[in-house]
């Protein structure tokens, strides 16, 4: 991400980041259903290839990247490694 954006780019992420939250994203371990996120990614990659160096382009897969982590943190509340720790010394596999 970029350290300065101006105060168009900054509009523009905060509406692309709402927009993605929107989207439906496949579940990891199933297969099935829409995944429009994945789909987005492609969609911004292919732009992003016809016209390289689009700040636009560049904007959306930080905003992706973003949404991605964000939801995998929602979904994976990971237990910590203490506890895992624990858990492992009270009953040995």
């Amino acid at each position: 991400m970029s350290d300065i954006d101006t105060e168009q780019e900054k509009l523009f992420r905060e509406r692309y980041a709402e927009e993605l939250q929107k989207k439906k994203q496949q579940d990891t371990y199933h297969y099935g259903g829409e995944n429009e996120l994945f789909e987005e990614r492609i969609k911004v990659k292919q732009q992003e290839w016809k016209t390289p160096g689009r700040r636009g382009e560049k904007i959306k897969q930080e905003e992706i990247d973003k949404e991605i982590v964000r939801r995998d943190k929602i979904k994976n509340k990971r237990i910590p490694a203490t506890a895992l720790d624990i858990k492992l010394a009270i009953r040995p596999i």
